[in-house]
């Protein structure tokens, strides 16, 4: 696959460049993985590719799965080299974490006209970090949030416990329910603690063109059936022009992509993955392809429509 790779140093962001056979006028971004270059963000832009689209795949560092502090801006800068490659129409796609990221970025960009978000929260997640701070894989930030605008921490959910707790009880839950991670617990003991305020909402409602909201009962990171259905309240009770579409699934864990894009990250063994990481994809293995299947087939047509 052809690319050009971006460095904050030089360009102002971590990205890569994946342009589509062809000519074509649309270009998505993408946040898959811990790089813009590993293999996650290289299925994502072939998957894409395919489908006649260009891709800028972006991630917060080279190799970086933590977020915290994330300037929008850096989304500005990829939209104006997209748009100097041709790129009339442009889109978003995130999934968990960058699921928030792609709404968020959408929210502030009204050149954004299709996102895509991928298990997503409603509100701005505290920053965290994945630097193996006393052994533990991940820790919260110090009153710091995930993202940032204009050099200023845009406001959040704390996470109920600071570390060292915080990592020790991802650990628990994990184990009590038989996954190899999930934290749905520790987000609602965070809303407990401390009731999402609107300050802390993603502004769906500021989002142009067309939304696509993916999520499964059984994703055990995070309830974020209930954030989707959240957010459809919310477009139903203020103005918008976008058109939204929420395909919530019962079964279909935290990794719900469309099934050709996970075989293509994954060619061996892309649904042993989703039994290996969570008890609901070892439990329902039939039952969350067939979630997969569905989101294939309505992805591609929804991409041929825009």
């Amino acid at each position: 696959m052809k690319k050009k790779v971006f460095r904050i140093e030089s360009d102002g962001f971590n990205g890569a460049w994946y342009p589509a056979p062809g000519k074509s006028s649309r270009g998505i971004i993408i946040m898959f993985g811990d790089s813009s270059v590993d293999r996650m963000a290289k299925s994502g832009a072939k998957w894409l590719n395919q489908q006649g689209i260009h891709v800028m795949a972006m991630s917060p560092d080279k190799k970086d799965y933590g977020h915290h502090s994330y300037p929008l801006e850096r989304f500005g800068k990829a939209i104006t080299f997209m748009k100097a490659q041709g790129c009339e129409k442009l889109g978003v796609v995130g999934a968990s974490t960058t699921g928030m990221m792609a709404l968020l970025a959408a929210s502030y960009y009204p050149e954004l006209s299709l996102t895509i978000a991928i298990s997503p929260p409603d509100f701005v997640m505290e920053g965290f970090y994945r630097d193996g701070k006393d052994g533990m894989t991940e820790r919260p930030g110090d009153n710091e949030s995930s993202v940032s605008w204009q050099n200023k921490q845009l406001p959040y959910l704390p996470y109920a416990y600071r570390h060292p707790e915080y990592w020790k009880k991802i650990q628990e839950e994990s184990k009590a329910g038989g996954d190899k991670v999930a934290s749905r617990k520790m987000f609602d003991e965070s809303e407990r603690r401390h009731p999402i305020q609107e300050k802390e909402r993603i502004k769906v409602e500021n989002i142009h063109g067309k939304i696509i909201f993916v999520g499964a009962e059984d994703d055990v990171l995070w309830d974020t059936c209930k954030y989707i259905l959240r957010m459809e309240k919310r477009l139903g009770s203020l103005p918008h022009d976008s058109a939204f579409e929420s395909w919530v699934y019962e079964h279909g864990t935290h990794f719900a992509f469309p099934e050709s894009m996970l075989k293509m990250m994954l060619p061996v063994g892309s649904g042993l993955l989703v039994s290996f990481m969570f008890k609901a994809g070892k439990e329902h293995p039939k039952e969350c392809r067939k979630t997969r299947i569905d989101i294939d087939r309505k992805l591609k047509k929804a991409l041929a429509e825009w």
